[in-house]
């Protein structure tokens, strides 16, 4: 398998990739460690490279990071930084540790509604807050809703969302959503609003009671006409158990027509709030077809009067359960005559039943009575797990009647049950009894939200939704927090950590940023712009100055202030940025201990680079000191240089050796190299000292006359 470029890669020097966590159609997403917050770890999207330079795709991308960046709700994930340039186009986002919605559909097949209602009320919150800001989404679908362990809901992938107040693109450049839950005018190709979201919620509502789509074939283009005309299966005909005031709510989200159907999300919210105070509650917006109908089986709530009913359950249950669990009510309907022959016969009946029941239990308890068999004592199984419960007592059936979560009792412990312990019960055909139970899911608890930088006011509104007791307390904030007054700093549980339903919670509110001192960070490595912005929130001045590096243009090099160093707030960081040219640099190369009894005359020494002759040097041997020689070479970045030595007197050259010349850092390796060899080869002994000038100047300086001595190895130095 080929090996993902990216992994290890460090973002604008702060976003280290770890690893590949999900592959979409035109990105890629990648946990990560944000270096410069703790370690903190995150998420970032990447656009392939093969749609990087696709203006659609670019688009579409961008567009979901503007989208999420002016939404900040706990139910929508958190957008953190967004880069975009020639070479990467990224998102950064809260990290989510869970699964989608559609992973736990598909492993649950039909959710119950309680569960089902729990995730759909956090979606419509999410929404409405979108909605609010202009926003529709416009591609609602459970692979797009991520749920973490504690069933919380993030709504994400806002890649196709509109922005309400961009003028209209026509029908062919609009993008829809996924053909299973796009809404009919999506279908169409028409404008999209808010009901479009409402109805792809609808969708998602019904798939999740019924366990399957409401339409759904091999065609996708029959899928999408199937929206536009159809009328869905009711999902009661599917699955009996799903109560008739969420079929209602179901489809009455799903109408064809955007005007009939629920106009935003508050509303549907309200219908299902009021469904869970009364779940035997009938709203009206269903009317049953007769014959010849047609199709339309919805008629506008404004035309049909709402019914409740507000019988509730006492102490958690009632004597009579339906199959379902819900309270047994008598739905029979009102006499329809006045004779008094009926209810006369009824009485004799009823008296005649009560006779009879008499004398059967008179009988049978001189032959049984407790003792008989007949009866059993209900144990007490309050306080118990539920599966020693089973375990225990083999001849009780018992009906998880209700699951929720407590204050006091563990997962999986029973907290009520239906006939208290130790009263006698008859017992069924079987030989045993019915106990209608209560089974506690734990002791609930829920993850903190990251409130950074909310208002005061919407922060606590929103823990204490969550059950939450908050606490104020006023602070200033740092320089790196930049929080202005009224805003939420910090929580005290932190983001992320879990807290039980009803604990206190202490929120940090911004009196003020205390611009006093700040810590340099190291910007070193970073773009930039990048560093720039680092900066701008620490209320820093910058100097930039470019110079030639090896590193990318645009990468700081050199800072001052060096990291680590406490500055006042306002002064100035000087930051060295790459240039992107190759440095120049000089380096000094040298011949000692030449052999002066042996050679005499002139010479040239020769520096040939990659690209030719880049310096040289004639010196006579006769005035040479020292013995020794040398040469200052200048050049760019690093080449390999060959150093050759040439006789003026016979004309013979020799190679001293290959040598690789690091400009920037002003030093030299030996590749190969033989000096004593060379100049053994050229040396010439009787030849006598020049009286003149060369005819032909040297590249680096002309030579001296004989009668003068050429310059000393120091001063070339």
């Amino acid at each position: 398998m080929m090996e993902d470029k990216y992994i290890g890669k460090r973002l604008d020097g702060r976003y280290e990739l770890t690893a590949l966590v999900g592959a979409g159609g035109m990105a890629n997403v990648y946990s990560a460690t944000d270096v410069l917050d703790g370690n903190k770890r995150v998420a970032v999207k990447v656009l392939k490279p093969e749609y990087s330079e696709n203006e659609e795709f670019l688009h579409r991308f961008r567009n979901e990071s503007k989208a999420i960046a002016v939404l900040s709700h706990p139910n929508i994930v958190k957008i953190f930084d967004m880069g975009f340039s020639d070479k990467i186009q990224y998102i950064v986002m809260e990290y989510i540790d869970g699964i989608t919605l559609k992973d736990y559909i598909d492993s649950e097949r039909v959710l119950n509604w309680k569960d089902a209602v729990h995730f759909v009320v956090q979606i419509l919150r999410a929404l409405q807050h979108a909605h609010n800001r202009g926003i529709v989404h416009r591609d609602i679908k459970p692979q797009n809703i991520m749920l973490l362990t504690d069933g919380t809901i993030k709504v994400m992938d806002f890649g196709i969302a509109k922005f309400a107040r961009e003028e209209s693109r026509t029908a062919t450049a609009q993008a829809i959503g996924t053909v299973h839950y796009i809404s009919p005018e999506q279908a169409r190709g028409d404008e999209t609003d808010a009901r479009s979201d409402i109805y792809s919620v609808g969708v998602m509502f019904y798939e999740m009671l019924t366990g399957q789509k409401p339409f759904d074939t091999d065609n996708l283009v029959s899928i999408a006409v199937m929206h536009m005309q159809n009328v869905p299966q009711r999902p009661r005909d599917i699955n009996p158990n799903i109560p008739s005031g969420l079929e209602e709510i179901i489809m009455h989200a799903m109408e064809k027509d955007s005007k009939k159907r629920y106009q935003n999300a508050n509303d549907m919210i309200r219908d299902i709030e009021a469904f869970k105070a009364d779940n035997r509650i009938i709203f009206g917006y269903f009317n049953a077809p007769d014959d010849n109908a047609g199709t339309q089986y919805f008629t506008p709530p404004q035309d049909v009067h709402r019914q409740q009913r507000q019988q509730q359950m006492q102490n958690g249950y009632d004597s009579e359960y339906d199959q379902n669990g819900y309270t047994m009510v008598d739905e029979s309907e009102p006499e329809r005559q006045k004779s008094l022959a009926v209810p006369i016969l009824t009485a004799v009946t009823i008296v005649v039943v009560i006779v009879a029941a008499i004398v059967i239990c008179m009988i049978l308890g001189q032959n049984t009575g407790r003792d008989g068999g007949t009866t059993v004592e209900v144990p007490d199984v309050i306080g118990m797990d539920y599966d020693e419960a089973v375990v225990n007592y083999p001849n009780v059936v018992f009906d998880v009647a209700e699951q929720e979560y407590t204050d006091k009792y563990e997962a999986n412990i029973i907290y009520k049950q239906s006939v208290d312990g130790g009263q006698f019960v008859k017992k069924d055909s079987d030989g045993k009894i019915q106990l209608a139970i209560a089974v506690s899911r734990g002791i609930q608890k829920v993850d903190v939200p990251d409130l950074n930088n909310y208002e005061a006011a919407e922060a606590k509104e929103v823990l204490q939704d969550l059950g939450l007791t908050v606490v104020e307390k006023k602070t200033q904030s740092t320089v790196e927090e930049d929080i202005e007054a009224g805003r939420v700093i910090r929580t005290d549980p932190k983001a992320g950590e879990k807290i039980v339903v009803g604990a206190e919670i202490t929120i940090y509110v911004s009196q003020g940023v205390a611009v006093d001192e700040v810590d340099i960070i190291e910007f070193v490595g970073m773009d930039i712009d990048r560093a720039k912005e680092e900066c701008e929130k620490r209320h820093l001045e910058v100097e930039t100055e470019e110079k030639p590096s090896d590193e990318e243009k645009g990468t700081v090099i050199e800072q001052d202030p060096e990291p680590g160093t406490t500055v006042e707030a306002g002064s100035t960081v000087k930051l060295t940025v790459s240039s992107g040219e190759e440095p120049e640099g000089e380096i000094t190369y040298g011949i000692v201990n030449l052999p002066k009894s042996t050679m005499s005359g002139m010479y040239t020494l020769n520096f040939t680079g990659e690209e030719g002759v880049i310096a040289s040097r004639q010196f006579v041997a006769e005035t040479l000191d020292d013995n020794s020689v040398s040469v200052k070479v200048t050049g760019k970045g690093k080449q390999t240089v060959k150093v050759s030595i040439t006789s003026a007197q016979s004309g013979q050259t020799a190679v001293v050796g290959t040598y690789v010349f690091d400009f920037a850092n002003g030093n030299f390796t030996v590749t190969d190299e033989d000096i004593s060899a060379a100049l053994n080869a050229i040396a010439v002994v009787t030849a006598p000292v020049p009286t003149q000038a060369p005819t032909e100047a040297p590249t680096e300086a002309p030579a001296q006359p004989a009668t003068e001595a050429p310059a000393a190895p120091a001063e070339d130095e």
